[in-house]
């Protein structure tokens, strides 16, 4: 039917809302630890995570080649989860990345620091200093990850469908909106067209790893879009021939589809430190 991106402010009840959610629509929550595996699992190192696992990176760790790694797994971790659809899953700038999708819908949990304060002091028996500390971190990370790897700040609710304030409203009231506004907007077409949408995506995100992880390409920022019948593919290379290679490699990959080219060629081009 569906697939529910969420996106949360530390202590606004997401996990526990998106947990409950799951159980009453009968949908699969693909929590943090889960994420983490499927990332892992992909090929990332698991002791590079902390660097940028829903954090803002710091300055190296921004220019060094592991950050675009790590982007590209997310997304495919990303990917392949929707595309099993009936699924919630929270964080990692999964709204993004299905941004346009027909069969997404994104929700944002928020919540006043005051109430966000007082959930972590009873959860963690914090004192008052040491919870409003872990907020300021929390939120600083997250908009610094949004704003890294995508571009944008999720603190903007023009980006999400709904976005709901958890000092007000209970678990138990979110999930009954949130399961109305499913079955509101999801209709049979929307799902139809968001599967197929999905599925190429995840084709040419796996492309992408290929050619990166599989051949060594040394193509930087490298993406890979579906137009109809044809893959295009863009990125930055230090040559004509590197770009005329991935094309070539591409087509032998991906056989049913016309890959082309729209890489730029700029000689001499280092990206990373």
């Amino acid at each position: 039917m569906a697939v529910i991106a969420i996106s949360r402010q530390v202590a606004a009840l997401g996990d526990e809302i998106a947990s409950a959610l799951a159980d009453k629509l009968g949908y699969v929550f693909i929590d943090r630890k889960e994420i983490e595996k499927r990332i892992v699992n992909l090929g990332f190192p698991e002791d590079k995570l902390k660097k940028y696992d829903e954090r803002k990176p710091g300055f190296f760790a921004s220019l060094a080649k592991d950050r675009d790694e790590y982007l590209d797994y997310v997304q495919t971790a990303i990917l392949e989860a929707a595309s099993q659809n009936n699924c919630i899953l929270i964080g990692r700038g999964a709204f993004a990345i299905l941004e346009n999708v027909p069969n997404v819908i994104s929700v944002r949990f928020i919540a006043p620091n005051e109430i966000r304060k007082q959930r972590l002091m009873n959860e963690f028996s914090w004192d008052e200093k040491k919870a409003l500390q872990r907020i300021q971190e929390s939120d600083t990370n997250r908009v610094g990850f949004h704003k890294s790897f995508y571009n944008i700040s999720c603190e903007d609710s023009t980006l999400f469908h709904s976005v709901l304030n958890t000092g007000i409203l209970s678990i138990e009231e979110s999930v009954v909106l949130l399961e109305t506004l499913t079955k509101t907007i999801i209709t049979p077409e929307k799902e139809k067209v968001g599967e197929k949408k999905i599925q190429e995506m995840l084709i040419c995100q796996r492309l992408v790893n290929s050619l990166i992880f599989e051949h060594n390409l040394m193509i930087n920022f490298l993406h890979a879009q579906m137009r109809g019948d044809v893959i295009v593919l863009q990125g930055v290379a230090d040559s004509t021939a590197l770009a005329e290679k991935a094309v070539a490699i591409a087509s032998k990959i991906v056989t049913d589809k016309k890959i082309e080219s729209c890489i730029s060629v700029v000689q001499d081009f280092k990206a990373y430190p």
